[in-house]
């Protein structure tokens, strides 16, 4: 009979007692251990099994649980007597930073102050186990929500040393998600004040702490700080740290399914028959050289639920991707759309995430996208020229793609049946209705892709047009092939749409839709007295161009060819055909 399928449980102990789907991911035990690396940080994606492995690690580890081993038995682990023995006999500080969001710093440095002081009260009993110092029973009850920069940057060493003078035994330290605070951080803009509060946090825990037997830590990204001066690392301090990466061979497999999990999850639900869908929407995640490895949040959803869907690209709100994307710049949104079409990206990155780099350099985004699971890294190799790692990227799976798409779409929704109409209108050659539209679309969308950088009435429009064209991307991807290109001029830029034929998607030269080319402008005072003159220099550059002649050499009759230059000027734009 099959396992029970639970959903969102992250307690090792209730999967197993319970009897509910869990596949072993014990072995991660044995190599961590057998590494014997001082500090750990492991990166990967969210929702693929990073909590429930490190609340494993707790319950096998810890001290508090000393002869209840029986809930590993069956398991891998279980099976070596050496760790048998290991089981119960270390003493372990578990603390998650998953819940540390907030949108000042003053608010954010509470909860984890609170957090903290939430953690010694598990501890409390050394406060009459006649262990402590003297002056060290004061110092623990002084760890409060009030409690100094300092305080808190020692809370978790003194914590340590408590528990070491208590146990005869140095301490395992576990902090899970331990980016979380950072990334909310720069979203919303106390970055430095968060990092320096970190930085002295990390040093006193994970560098100077004597009683400290190993560390792991867990999240999404290895993040770095960048100055003007230098690239500063908030690890910087932490010459003992081994950084576990997607690229990394290190747990390769121990996080995520692998596809002989997967296949044989399907089987024990009786599932057999659908192996082709699910590698398509969920499979493509590559840690170290372990390809075909699976979102487990999307395959325990599917077990359960037993159809297809964006399960966990729905675990968020994907907010800062969408703002990195629509706020950004002409060659973001153009690598978008290849992506979208299958195509990949040569790119040059580092696998530090570097927040406050976001605006400013194109490579941190994808960096960011990688860490986060939207994109694999399909190969890399070292630029022997430039020293940096040249990645190959493509989208993920058909699942982030989908996540993609409907993210895009909503670019657009808060203008209700407008957009819509611009497009019926745009295939209808309905010129008139499209600068109805258009202008509309314009007026309460635009502002809508700026990055808040004071930006200047040309960068505006380009913003937001790019954007428009990625949402045509998206909106007609099932009736033409869209292709789009930057001109070398400023504020130019290009788009050709070529019809599909409704049965194998083959460009054909007899269907009854029109290609269109459309170019944009945005106007220059200098050389335009208006809108009417640049929407006409936009036609001339079609012409002067001959952008028709790659759908004509294909057989494309040209009077199947419309025309149209989309000339901007703040938030007005005049179409001409």
């Amino acid at each position: 009979m099959a396992r029970t399928v639970g959903i969102g449980i992250q307690s090792f102990e209730k999967l197993i007692t319970e009897n509910n789907f869990y596949i072993d991911k014990t072995d991660f035990i044995r190599q961590w251990w057998e590494n014997r690396d001082d500090v750990t940080l492991i990166t990967r994606p969210r929702r693929f099994g990073k909590t429930l492995n490190m609340n494993m690690l707790e319950r096998f580890l810890s001290v508090q649980y000393a002869g209840q081993g029986e809930v590993f038995k069956g398991l891998s682990i279980w099976k070596s007597e050496k760790y048998r023995k290991l089981q119960g006999s270390m003493p372990v500080i578990f603390l998650s930073f998953a819940d540390i969001k907030a949108n000042t710093f003053a608010s954010a440095r509470e909860k984890i102050c609170m957090l903290i002081e939430e953690v010694y009260r598990r501890y409390d009993f050394l406060l009459t186990g006649g262990s402590l110092k003297e002056g060290e029973a004061e110092r623990f009850r002084k760890v409060l929500v009030e409690m100094t920069d300092s305080e808190a940057a020692y809370s978790l060493k003194n914590l340590s040393g408590y528990l070491s003078g208590y146990y005869g035994k140095k301490v395992i330290i576990l902090l899970d998600e331990y980016d979380t605070p950072l990334q909310e951080a720069w979203v919303y803009g106390y970055w430095y004040e968060m990092v320096e509060f970190m930085r002295g946090l990390f040093n006193s825990t994970f560098k100077t702490n004597p009683y400290l037997e190993r560390a792991v830590m867990t999240g999404i990204t290895r993040v770095s700080i960048a100055s003007c001066e230098a690239l500063e690392s908030i690890f910087s301090d932490l010459n003992h740290l081994t950084v576990v990466t997607s690229t990394s061979e290190m747990y390769a497999d121990c996080f995520g399914f692998t596809e002989e999990e997967v296949f044989s999850a399907l089987d024990e639900y009786e599932m057999q028959d659908r192996r082709t869908d699910v590698k398509r929407w969920y499979d493509g995640f590559t840690f170290g050289k372990c390809r075909d490895i699976y979102n487990p949040w999307s395959i325990i959803n599917y077990l359960k639920i037993g159809r297809l869907s964006t399960y966990w690209a729905n675990t968020s709100s994907n907010g800062l991707v969408d703002k990195l994307i629509r706020e950004g710049s002409a060659e973001i949104k153009i690598s978008m759309e290849n992506l979208l079409k299958g195509k990949h990206l040569y790119k040059e990155i580092d696998e530090q995430i570097i927040f406050n780099q976001l605006d400013v350099d194109e490579n941190a985004i994808w960096s960011l996208f990688l860490a986060s699971g939207y994109l694999k890294a399909e190969s890399y190799m070292l630029n022997e020229e430039t020293g940096g790692d040249l990645y190959e990227l493509a989208l993920t799976n058909k699942e982030v793609q989908v996540m993609f798409q409907k993210m895009i779409r909503k670019w657009f929704s808060n203008t209700g049946t407008v957009y819509n109409g611009f497009i019926k209108a745009l295939l209808q050659d309905d010129v008139k209705s499209m600068n109805a539209y258009m202008n509309r679309v314009a007026l309460a969308t635009i502002s809508f892709f700026d990055s808040g950088k004071n930006p200047s009435m040309e960068t505006q429009p380009e913003r937001f047009y790019h954007g428009f064209v990625l949402g045509l991307a998206v909106e007609l991807a099932d009736r033409y092939i869209i292709t789009s290109n930057r001109e070398s001029g400023f504020g130019r830029y290009d788009v050709m749409m070529e019809p599909k034929n409704g049965t194998d998607n083959a460009l054909i030269n007899n269907c009854d839709r029109n290609a269109i080319i459309i170019e944009f402008k945005v106007r220059d005072s200098d050389e335009e007295k208006s809108l009417e003159d640049t929407a006409d220099a936009a036609l001339k550059q079609i012409e002067g161009q001959r952008y028709q002649a790659d759908l004509e050499s294909r057989g494309f009759p040209g009077d199947r060819i419309r025309k149209y230059g989309f000339a901007f000027e703040g938030k007005e734009v005049l179409i001409k055909s």
